[in-house]
């Protein structure tokens, strides 16, 4: 996309969140990817040596779980320290001006909540990464906890404190549910706003990739913003290939926010 191109279809943006009154984001990994933290399927991407372990493995197998403790601490090093991007700090201010209702995201990485995004403007469809949860009990632990157990024990995957029951990443794996809860609201969302941007998202992941569809679907507009071709481009109004800090951050200059920090 040129520089002409780009200008007008941020332009065209500006246009359609000033016609809005319920604006939602959908967001995926390639908004964190300026953070540092790489996307998960491109070469070189976060499962290119960390595959991920389905859920049945994980509940069926010690030996699984202790591989995915493995390879979470692995990823984790990887981008320690990561801070909010621009397209983060722009989706916060955007909810804190009134221009955006609020934000589902695909993503694990807590970067949205340390951009500032509130708790109720947010519904993490997949997870949190920056913590676990005992999958018999529900209970919290958080990974420092974890990680000290598990390197104590030369690797042995921990159980929870209080039933002993095996103890995840609060993350969806493949072959786990789904929070229906969560995945309810963001339908709700999905099917009310009058504008829906996906961001940063490959939009092959189902039932994920089905809420920019049931958007359009119930007649809304609907916005892609990503640098690759998507499968749901066709249904579309506006699309835009370009980097995804600096889109966001020029259409919060069209709308007049500031503060982007």
């Amino acid at each position: 996309m040129t520089e002409a191109e780009l200008k007008t279809a941020t332009d065209d943006l500006a246009s359609l969140f000033r016609q809005s009154s319920r604006a939602v984001a959908f967001t995926g990994a390639g908004i964190s990817t300026e953070s540092g933290i790489p996307d998960f399927r491109s070469p070189g991407g976060l499962w290119t040596q960390n595959k991920p372990i389905p859920f049945q493995a994980f509940i069926q197998s010690r030996e699984a779980r202790a591989e995915a403790w493995r390879r979470k601490f692995t990823m984790d090093d990887s981008y320690r320290g990561a801070a909010p991007a621009r397209g983060h700090l722009a989706l916060a201010a955007m909810i804190r001006a009134g221009h955006l209702s609020g934000i589902i995201t695909q993503n694990i990485d807590n970067l949205h909540q340390d951009a500032g995004t509130p708790d109720p403007q947010l519904i993490e469809i997949h997870g949190n990464g920056t913590y676990a949860t005992c999958l018999a009990c529900g209970r919290r632990h958080e990974l420092s906890w974890v990680r000290q157990r598990f390197e104590a024990s030369g690797g042995e995957p921990p159980d929870c404190e209080a039933c002993g029951g095996p103890v995840k990443s609060a993350t969806i794996s493949f072959g786990q549910a789904m929070p229906e809860a969560k995945m309810r609201q963001a339908a709700a969302w999905s099917t009310d706003c009058d504008l829906f941007l996906a961001i940063g998202s490959s939009l092959v992941v189902y039932p994920a990739a089905g809420l920019p569809l049931a958007a359009r679907e119930s007649g809304a507009h609907l916005v892609i913003i990503n640098r690759e071709e998507t499968p749901l481009d066709e249904a579309a109004h506006l699309i835009i290939r370009a980097d995804i800090g600096e889109v966001l951050e020029g259409l919060t200059r069209r709308l007049g926010i500031g503060g982007l920090s």
